[in-house]
């Protein structure tokens, strides 16, 4: 089968669920006690294939839930953005319920046998459909108030719930990505610095939780309890240290013998800097700044406004939760549970960011597909036909692009072959 999306963005993802199916057993390979209470292999054999079984089990329903996400239409994936709206919200309620699952001091899972799934990854998701579809419609006006609210409030209904699991990564990541597709699509800025400063006194009270309180000191200077509450950063920054230009070698890091938490989930880039050094540290940066830019200039190409805004979330998706991983990681801000897409261990994650890349190489195909259509409509050299398309076009039908501070406004007469 011919593939019309992409090919590099395609490489790209996939050379990441590589490196990230490398990390996770090199992570967990060695039996560690961290790694049984982890795995929950308690009265089983312990295997060092345990978890890069499991990772492969989702990579290989991710590549089916990818190939549907990129063969589904456009318009049919918009018709689901409501569905998926109330089904995250469900999910999201459910965590409080019987089917929830509780750790580490929060409740964030439900029960999906035979494993667990967080629905805070799907809400990222569906929170950019119904951006990229509400920002497509008439109902949405950069200049009203109004049509600033209601995102705003949604996106608040979602926080209330993350607040209450507690999960303060999700919320700040959530209202991050939903201000950003605001100001893509013309919000004024007016309105995005009132939020902004009207959010200060919430953020203030979340901050000052005691846990909270303690990480952003601890982040301040690790090193003042490095054996207490600056433990998980110092250890990440001797990971990282000890990895130079080079890396000690695939399987020889140290960190992920009990010494570094959550090594193979939030910090696996420290055990990355470790064992693959500068270079294979730069080498997944690399890849995230390509994944990035191929996103943009896939949203750019694009002359619809729902999947234009739909690929620049799902792009802006990606970018921030790498890029707070990284900064985690590295000790630029207080460490927050977040993983790095693609690449650490995690269902939820994992499969919700392939559907998010199959949604974002289904877009490319389009791209490709009307490009191919309109170079044979139109020969700019002769200003002439130069043959017919296999399916006639309505000769009424015009595509607009809305404008937002990636795009120039501009529309395409098909009926004949004109821009202005």
């Amino acid at each position: 089968m011919r593939i019309e999306a992409d090919k590099l963005l395609l490489l790209i993802i996939f050379m990441l669920i590589v490196v990230g199916l490398v990390s996770v057993y090199s992570s967990t390979s060695v039996i560690s006690p961290d790694i049984i209470e982890k795995g929950s292999l308690k009265g089983k054999p312990a295997s060092p294939f345990v978890f890069l079984k499991k990772q492969l089990i989702t990579v290989l329903i991710g590549i089916f839930v990818m190939f549907l996400a990129y063969k589904i239409q456009i318009e049919h994936l918009k018709k689901l953005t409501f569905p998926l709206l109330v089904l995250s919200l469900i999910c999201l309620i459910l965590v409080f319920t019987s089917l929830g699952v509780s750790a580490g001091g929060a409740r964030r899972w439900i029960k999906a046998w035979p494993s667990v799934f967080q629905p805070s990854e799907i809400v990222k998701l569906s929170m950019v459909l119904f951006m990229a579809w509400y920002m497509s419609t008439n109902y949405f006006k950069t200049d009203k108030f109004i049509s600033f609210v209601i995102p705003l409030t949604i996106m608040a209904i979602f926080q209330v719930i993350f607040i209450k699991q507690p999960d303060f990564g999700a919320v700040m990541s959530l209202g991050i990505l939903t201000l950003t597709m605001l100001f893509i699509g013309g919000t004024k800025l007016k309105y995005l610095a009132l939020i902004a400063v009207a959010s200060l006194p919430i953020i203030a009270k979340l901050a000052f939780e005691p846990y909270r309180l303690k990480r952003i000191t601890t982040f301040l200077n690790p090193w003042d309890d490095p054996l207490g509450s600056g433990f998980q950063l110092v250890q990440s920054f001797i990971a990282l240290g000890s990895g130079g230009i080079i890396g000690v070698g695939l399987g020889e890091g140290r960190q992920k013998l009990s010494y570094l938490p959550e090594i193979h989930t939030d910090f696996i880039f420290s055990l990355i800097g470790e064992e693959m050094g500068f270079i294979g540290a730069c080498f997944v940066v690399t890849l995230f700044s390509l994944l990035f830019i191929k996103g943009i200039l896939i949203a750019k190409k694009t002359n619809d406004s729902f999947s234009s805004y739909l690929a620049y979330g799902i792009t802006f998706m990606f970018a921030f939760q790498a890029l707070i991983n990284f900064a985690v990681v590295t000790g630029m801000v207080p460490t927050k549970g977040l993983p790095l897409p693609f690449i650490s261990y995690g269902g939820s994650s994992l499969l919700v960011n392939m559907i998010a890349g199959g949604i974002l190489l289904n877009i490319s195909r389009q791209n490709n597909k009307r490009m191919r259509q309109d170079s044979r409509i139109y020969n700019p050299f002769s200003n002439s036909t130069i043959s017919t398309p296999q399916k006639p076009i309505e000769s009424d039908r015009v595509s607009h692009i809305r404008n937002n501070r990636f795009k120039t406004v501009y529309t395409f007469n098909r009926n004949n072959n004109t821009l202005f």
